[in-house]
């Protein structure tokens, strides 16, 4: 086992995108401006969640949520990622290297079940909309978010754990541009089927099942929608399900790419970076703008929260 305790009390070396140094400068801009965009975007979609009485209700409480997920996940990833592209240093020590893993993976995994909680809000509420106060009832939601973070954070002790305990024999370069499980596994050097078969598993289970739950709720939505004669109300049930459905598609497309493939496909590593790049940083940033130009409920609130600042 001497060669699993190399790397600890050492530097790792995150190589991110230094194999093209002309891309650099430009992707650290790029980072910094969507980084921006998430802070500032989610930040107003807690603060006004909270501020305006008229979006306290589940659909607001679970969006309040993935906001607060978007925050954490993207400041647990961009700090340091700048700090490599605007230094010449491109290192991170073992111990923030485990944390950044953790919370990455914890947060990531959250997500998915909470966005699969909010495909059931949105089936209760066009599917039985006289029940469904009744249904999501301050209570239930709380337990189905918590149910999220208590399944994130599961998965990720269990999948840290492994992961860590793989030999590394030396071998202290992370070919990412931050420790993700992928660059993390290619840094054994051995070949762990028991890890691979943990990681399908919970693939499975943290992905597919949850996808499977949106696709059917979203599928009998459809059939409801169909039947609706109210054009305004028609509109307005395409508007809050079509962000929700869009968000879904963006985040979990890239995902289920990157995990469900066996880990030791021979991907192409500046693919695998650039999609990295698009779920955690770019898509995180975009939820907040897909949920407020689609939604006239939060533009409506934003208003008046203004309005009474101002006032």
């Amino acid at each position: 086992m001497e060669t699993s305790n190399e790397s600890y009390g050492t530097d790792f070396i995150l190589l991110g995108f230094s194999d093209r140094p002309q891309l650099e400068h430009i992707i650290s801009v790029f980072v910094f401006i969507f980084y921006l965009v998430t802070l500032v975007g989610n930040t107003t979609i807690i603060l006004v969640s909270y501020l305006d009485t008229h979006l306290h209700t589940p659909m607001y409480f679970f969006l309040s949520n993935l906001s607060f997920l978007d925050l954490c996940y993207t400041t647990s990833i961009v700090p340091q990622m700048l700090v490599n592209l605007w230094g010449p240093k491109k290192s991170i020590t073992y111990g923030g290297c485990v944390l950044q893993f953790f919370f990455a993976l914890d947060l990531g995994a959250t997500e998915c079940l909470l966005l699969a909680v909010m495909a059931y809000d949105r089936y209760a509420a066009v599917c039985q909309p006289l029940h469904y106060t009744v249904i999501m009832h301050p209570q239930l939601c709380q337990k189905m978010v918590l149910t999220s973070w208590i399944g994130g954070l599961g998965s990720a002790l269990i999948v840290c754990s492994l992961t860590l305990k793989l030999p590394r024999c030396g071998q202290r370069q992370v070919d990412n541009f931050f420790c993700e499980m992928p660059a993390l596994i290619k840094m054994a050097c051995v070949y762990s089927k028991v890890i691979e078969i943990v990681v399908f598993t919970l693939g499975v289970v943290l992905l597919l099942a949850p996808l499977s739950l949106i696709l059917i709720s979203y599928g009998v939505i459809t059939q409801a929608v169909m039947r609706i004669k109210s054009a305004g109300r028609w509109r307005k049930i395409l508007n809050t399900c079509g962000s929700h459905l869009t968000v879904v598609t963006l985040f979990y497309g890239t995902i289920i790419y990157m995990y469900m493939k066996p880990q030791n496909n021979s991907t192409s590593l500046d693919e695998g970076k650039f999609l990295t790049l698009f779920y955690t940083i770019v898509t995180p940033s975009l939820n907040p703008l897909i949920y407020t130009l689609r939604n006239k409920d939060v533009k409506s609130a934003i208003k008046r929260v203004v309005c009474v600042k101002n006032t």
